[in-house]
């Protein structure tokens, strides 16, 4: 029976918010107990459990309550109501180097920090020499800690929270900061002690990360526990979330919530895309998928694009792809006029707006027929995903060519995210899929 190493019950963490400073004097000398604040509730009722040796990732926009409740089960914050309980000793990495004296030097950090940790001098000793040998900051560590840069302070503040053979480490965002080959060196050990049994909390906007390391991931929003379950379900049900679909969102909730498996027992990962472009009875595929509220849309009205989709290669509606595998960008349009050829395409661009790659189906010599008022085209686009890791933007358009001029029916910019989750990232753009053969010659 697995045994729980963090167990969050229905806690709830309430800010009292005043106006004017003034009104809190006010109130604490009311007679009559008048009100003078408004309640902000951090977090309302919270409850999830990590078990012992579980990496669990913690998701959600700003403000919805991630960094409240690790401060909570650190104890840095006392919750209102309810309780946290924790078994093992804790590393935090919350705002890195909390807990550092500015004046003391490296050294006496690092044993001041062990003390509160419950370590003794004679276990600190053991454990410097490996702290200092990741820190990398040289003799900076018997100098004042206010004299380092941001950079040093970081590596310090991570080499002695993750090299004291903690239990349980809970980290939020500390692995966004220092140069990358610090990051990697970071994840490493991280790696390291994950697969050492050491139970992990982390907070990070990093997605890559959430979906490599997370066994599970708690997803919250304005406080508030949306779901668990398996990283790549929830970070889709997050980007829902960051594009407002908040009922898309929750007709998915209400809807089979099983993590991939049919009602009649059979997986969702074996099956093909549906031929129709939409689950029969079930709507339209881009409610299940991300769609930018944002977006830039523009054309004559002859043709639109009614509905798109993106799909893995196991056949799931998602805006998360694996590097390596088969994708498909299906497009449904329907045309509001007769004519006689037009042309479908997609083009994927990263965040600065440079196209990477993208095709249509002129170029890819697909027979179109013409159509009159009232017809429906579905369009499948299948290839192979050989972006590295990252997140970037589709764009899709119904155009044509009509006495020599390029004409747009309709055009949708920056309509939909793709986040690229790699184990394997090479230089550049895109992966050349090199096929790597060596032969040693012996001196």
């Amino acid at each position: 029976m697995a045994v729980n190493a963090i167990e969050v019950k229905d806690v709830t963490k309430v800010y009292r918010l005043y106006d004017k400073p003034i009104d809190r004097l006010k109130e604490s000398l009311s007679l009559t107990h008048k009100n003078y604040h408004r309640d902000f509730y951090a977090l309302k009722g919270l409850s999830f459990h990590v078990e012992k040796g579980q990496t669990v990732g913690i998701i959600g926009t700003n403000g919805s309550g991630k960094s409240t409740i690790l401060k909570i089960i650190t104890g840095v914050l006392t919750p209102t109501s309810g309780e946290v309980k924790v078994e093992g000793k804790i590393s935090a990495l919350l705002e890195l180097g909390a807990g550092f004296n500015m004046d003391y030097t490296g050294i006496e950090n690092i044993y001041m920090n062990g003390t509160m940790m419950g370590f003794t001098k004679k276990e600190m000793d053991e454990k410097l020499q490996d702290i200092l040998d990741f820190a990398e900051i040289g003799d900076f560590v018997y100098q004042p800690v206010k004299t380092y840069s941001s950079g040093m302070f970081v590596r310090l503040a991570f080499a002695l929270a993750i090299n004291v053979e903690p239990e349980i480490l809970i980290v939020d965002e500390a692995l966004s900061v220092g140069d990358v080959f610090f990051q990697s060196k970071c994840y490493r050990r991280m790696e390291e002690i994950r697969k050492s049994g050491t139970t992990i909390l982390m907070v990070t906007h990093d997605m890559g990360s959430i979906i490599k390391y997370c066994d599970k991931v708690v997803l919250l929003n304005k406080g508030e526990f949306i779901a668990e379950g398996e990283a790549g379900r929830m970070v889709d049900l997050y980007k829902k979330i960051l594009a407002n679909q908040m009922d898309s969102l929750k007709e998915e909730l209400e809807n089979d919530f099983s993590g991939g498996m049919d009602l009649d027992g059979t997986d969702d990962a074996s099956k093909k895309p549906k031929e129709n472009g939409a689950d029969p009875g079930h709507g339209l595929m881009k409610d299940k998928i991300t769609i930018n509220a944002n977006r830039t849309e523009y054309g004559d009205g002859r043709a639109e694009i009614f509905d798109l989709g993106l799909y893995d290669a196991r056949g799931n509606l998602t805006n998360l792809l694996l590097k390596g595998e088969m994708f498909t960008i299906k497009e449904r349009i329907r045309f509001h006029a007769p004519l006689q050829c037009p042309i479908f395409t997609y083009t994927i661009k990263d965040k600065k707006g440079t196209d990477l790659s993208g095709t249509n189906t002129m170029y890819e010599g697909a027979d179109i027929k013409p159509v009159k008022a009232g017809d429906v085209y579905d369009v499948s686009f299948t290839q192979k995903m050989t972006l590295q890791g990252g997140e970037y933007l589709l764009s899709m358009s119904c155009t044509g060519f009509e006495e020599g001029e390029h004409v747009v029916y309709h055009r949708l910019y920056d309509v939909a995210n793709i986040t690229v989750i790699s184990n394997k990232n090479t230089v550049g753009v895109y992966d050349m899929e090199s096929e790597v053969e060596t032969t040693l010659t012996r001196a």
